[in-house]
């Protein structure tokens, strides 16, 4: 973190949002705790009309209504659950729907209810900004994976409004809590939650920004897939998530964001194939090469084993290194004549694509601009390269 860099100075851990517009926006929402009669089934059912699936939360509260008592017993698990199937709500953002039927049955019979959507299937992340009294944690919590030296002057950091305003500023960027682009709601306690869309299928994981696994930012929780948000102008004991002037629709998630979730882990772990058996005609390859009298063909054998070698872990045996330092040194062979060109590509990439199924296209380009660079230089097959 820059020297230069100096933290909000303020003695309030409240949003830098200015009082007026959100008081303005709150009294004109409904007393706290009391939701007018239709007023949660008109929001579910916006909701819905967005693709954002929707489940009820308990009256006056931010945790989704109760199971029935089946859903109780001990055993019991949301699998092999009925409520569903006979139109019943249970196991939270799991029973979220877009049925406008089941919406209807559920908020028109319970007013009271509130309002929860499902963030993944609905394709959301919404960065949840807190501004709790809390004491500041060590400096390495307050941005995951970022250091933050002594010489920084942390007297003015009191909120989550403020760790995402020093992440913004550190990486050139706007402050996300005043981006009026995108849908912002204020909610009770202070905070605001800031909503963006995604594709579903990148499956952006939820966390919590006090906590000590994966997080964002001290007091900036992420709610994504696993996860559900408040939907805005429901009612809690609290008040009213109410949305603030600006767009009324979430933004595209930034780029900047999502490289920031991802280096957080906020992204699944991709799956990697598993080591496949070297092919045939690979092993063969491997085999004519370590029977040739030449140093040249010993010096192929060594380079198709070193990268065979990479399949027996799925990450971090420097494949791509590996294979382009071989390519280089086959094609100083190749432009003295100690191998010829069409056989020795053909062994690197059959080795290649045993050692990493799935990156044949990458690993070719490899090869090529490997043995390519690698004949401009030729290689006596006497002199080690």
């Amino acid at each position: 973190m820059p020297a230069e860099l100096r933290l909000p100075r303020s003695d309030s851990r409240q949003s830098p949002l200015t009082p007026s517009v959100a008081g303005q926006a709150v009294a004109e929402q409904p007393t706290a705790g009391q939701p007018t009669t239709g007023q949660s089934l008109s929001t579910a059912r916006a909701c819905a009309s967005r693709g954002w699936p929707v489940h009820p939360l308990a009256p006056g509260r931010k945790t989704p209504a109760a199971n029935c008592e089946r859903c109780r017993e001990q055993g019991h698990v949301r699998t092999n659950c009925p409520c569903a199937a006979e139109g019943r709500w249970c196991h939270g953002f799991h029973a979220a729907t877009l049925d406008p039927d089941r919406i209807t049955q559920w908020w028109a019979h319970r007013p009271e209810l509130g309002v929860g959507v499902a963030c993944g299937p609905a394709g959301l992340v919404v960065i949840d900004v807190d501004a709790h009294q809390a004491e500041v944690p060590e400096r390495d919590r307050i941005l995951p994976g970022i250091h933050i030296g002594d010489h920084v002057d942390l007297s003015g950091l009191a909120s989550g409004f403020h760790t995402l305003a020093v992440l913004a500023a550190l990486r050139g960027m706007p402050d996300p809590v005043m981006d009026d682009t995108t849908l912002r709601v204020r909610t009770p306690s202070g905070g605001v939650h800031i909503w963006y869309r995604t594709n579903p299928a990148l499956g952006w994981l939820c966390s919590t920004g006090s906590g000590r696994g994966r997080a964002l930012a001290w007091q900036v929780d992420v709610r994504a897939h696993g996860g559900y948000i408040i939907a805005p102008g429901t009612t809690t004991a609290a008040g009213t998530y109410t949305p603030l002037p600006g767009a009324s629709e979430p933004a595209e998630l930034p780029a900047w964001l999502a490289a920031e979730l991802e280096r957080t882990g906020h992204r699944p772990m991709p799956v990697v194939p598993a080591p496949r058996p070297v092919p045939q005609r690979a092993r063969q390859a491997v085999l004519a090469a370590g029977g040739g009298r030449e140093r040249g063909q010993r010096m192929l054998a060594a380079a198709l084993a070193d990268i065979a070698a990479c399949g027996q872990v799925s990450e971090g045996a420097g494949f791509t290194e590996r294979l382009n330092r071989a390519a280089y040194t086959l094609g100083g062979l190749i432009a003295t004549g100690a191998l010829p060109r069409d056989t020795t590509e053909r062994a690197l990439q059959d080795v290649a694509a045993a050692a990493r199924p799935g990156q044949e296209h990458r690993a070719r380009q490899t090869i090529r601009g490997g043995l390519e660079a690698g004949m401009q230089r030729p290689l006596d097959p006497g002199r080690r390269p």
